[in-house]
């Protein structure tokens, strides 16, 4: 089980005021959320004027810094196809990165992913297959993949608690019949983040918090930094091994 820090996002400096946007803020931000208990990152990657990229002058120089300030700790990156919206100048991305992330996320739900987690694989980059549906689990386990995926990543945007658990079951249910059993990460968004991380606790699964999906404290206050919000999924690990 791991605590993943999602730092960013697709968020807008207008969602908090410590968002890291560049990459020596996010490489500051990466190493405040690993000595806060983060096991490891998620970052999306910006250009020069702070929009998401995945050009190798926005991968390569951010990954650099990462690399020096957190060195070990296993960074990955989002490949969503709004970031370059262009399925083509994602693959060609990839394929010219030359500081490479340890993996990236790919959304099944995107028309591009099996090309895309090829593109990977072929580099050397660990994939986190992304369900946020049943439907996306089903294609899934119906790919023919060179090799597995590092993890299935569960995230859910439904925001009614009983709705999105039952989501969540769902894909679940469809990798078990599959026999699809990789380790998994849980994580919900802002008004079910914390409801996901207790039952990613209970569940003894992974999950990611971080301002990409969320700015409020289990409590509803605001956070003051990422790293305030992995605190606090430490604390709800802690008090879950020890029940």
């Amino acid at each position: 089980m791991i605590i993943q820090a999602c730092i960013n996002g697709a968020r807008d400096a207008t969602f908090h005021p410590a968002l890291p946007l560049t990459p020596q803020a996010m490489a500051a931000d990466c190493l405040a959320c690993v000595l806060a208990g983060a096991g490891e990152i998620h970052l999306h990657t910006r250009d020069t004027d702070g929009r998401e990229s995945l050009a190798p002058e926005a991968m390569d120089g951010t990954m650099r810094l990462v690399r020096v300030v957190v060195p070990g700790t296993l960074v990955g990156v989002s490949t969503g196809d709004w970031i370059e919206k262009s399925d083509a100048r994602t693959l060609a991305a990839i394929a010219t990165w030359q500081v490479l992330p340890d993996y990236a996320s790919v959304n099944l739900s995107e028309p591009a992913a099996p090309a895309v987690m090829r593109q990977l694989s072929a580099r050397g980059v660990g994939i986190e297959a992304g369900l946020a549906s049943v439907a996306d689990a089903e294609r899934l386990v119906g790919l023919t993949l060179e090799r597995p995926p590092l993890r299935i990543l569960i995230e859910i945007a439904e925001q009614e608690f009983g709705e999105a658990t039952r989501v969540a079951d769902g894909i679940h249910a469809v990798l078990e019949k599959a026999g699809l059993r990789r380790p998994i990460l849980l994580h919900g968004m802002d008004d079910t983040v914390w409801h996901f991380a207790r039952l990613a606790a209970a569940r003894r699964w992974s999950t990611r918090v971080g301002l990409e999906d969320g700015r409020l404290l289990p409590d509803g206050a605001p956070a003051p930094d990422n790293a305030a919000l992995v605190r606090a999924a430490v604390e709800i690990y802690r008090q879950a091994a020890a029940q």
